[in-house]
């Protein structure tokens, strides 16, 4: 019989503790909390019963050890997760997708080791990196009801890579303070981005990471910072991550996008379908050619 609960009964990270103690074997699913509209008593204090609705997160674990995860909402795939972490450019990932659409993840990546267009330790590296940050980003909830399957594991053609869970729970521990700081600093993704005056000066000797410049070249204050996000696949936390970093290194500003103004219920009745980011290609190609000069 699978573990059934909540976790605002029972924590992500007690969670792993016991799948560390027990070196169990198995998947953790997440699922997103939907209210009911009925309620309950809990210790003396009443709250809402919630039901479980479509899954949000997936975790696998072997023996104790963590060796797999994803999240709903981010392309997990191999070519993805490459290309997320610099190690394949925009177009490489095109041209890969388009060539190896049946292709499993394991065949994916000796063709790719092979052409040189990785080595090994990237894509290890890639995946545990990829594995972490849902893990980490998972680790902030507070609610949703979970299952524990025993011995339910993902398919064999997914990339693996064991991970010890005691520094997961030790880092993970430290990140969740550091996601309550950016909670408080950056509550509404719905905020956008602008350049600072005489942006040049600004980005002169910076040397930004793959991820920042992809937020960079999305910076326009008709994007809100959560179309950024979901343009550029990355998870809340990143993207407040991100836009923190940027933001004290008085690279980008926080403004309102056009029509916050207005009142909750006009934005909803008018609100268009969601539209892709506008990049703001003059600045940047601006930016990157000064930089590059520099």
């Amino acid at each position: 019989m699978p573990l059934k609960g909540e976790l605002r009964d029972f924590s992500t990270t007690q969670l792993l503790n016991l799948i560390n103690l027990a070196g169990k074997t198995g998947t953790l699913t997440i699922f997103k909390a939907n209210k009911s509209g009925e309620f309950e008593e809990v210790n003396g204090k009443k709250r809402e019963k919630i039901t479980a609705g479509p899954e949000r997160a997936k975790v696998s674990f072997r023996t104790g050890k963590l060796i797999y995860a994803m999240m709903d909402g981010q392309d997990g795939n191999l070519v993805s997760v490459l290309n997320k972490a610099g190690k394949l450019t925009d177009e490489q990932a095109r041209i890969i997708r388009e060539r190896a659409k049946n292709t499993t993840d394991k065949a994916l990546a000796l063709l790719l080791i092979n052409a040189n267009y990785v080595s090994q330790n990237d894509v290890v590296s890639c995946i545990q990196q990829h594995t972490l940050d849902v893990v980490y980003n998972l680790l902030s909830w507070n609610q949703e009801p979970f299952r524990f399957d025993d011995d339910v594991l993902p398919d064999n053609n997914r990339i693996q890579v064991p991970i010890d869970l005691e520094n997961v729970i030790i880092e993970g521990a430290r990140r969740i303070r550091e996601i309550e700081e950016l909670n408080q600093h950056l509550p509404n993704l719905d905020m956008a981005l602008k350049f600072p005056e005489n942006p040049k000066e600004k980005f002169k000797g910076i040397h930004l990471s793959v991820e920042e410049w992809r937020v960079v070249s999305f910076v326009n204050p008709k994007n809100s910072i959560r179309q950024i996000a979901k343009a550029n696949n990355m998870s809340e936390i990143e993207i407040r991550r991100i836009v923190y970093g940027l933001e004290q290194a008085g690279l980008v500003e926080l403004v309102k996008p056009p029509g916050m103004e207005q009142s909750v219920a006009a934005k909803t009745a008018r609100r268009p379908a969601p539209a892709k980011p506008q990049v703001q290609k003059v600045v940047v190609n601006r930016l990157i050619d000064k930089i590059r000069s520099i």
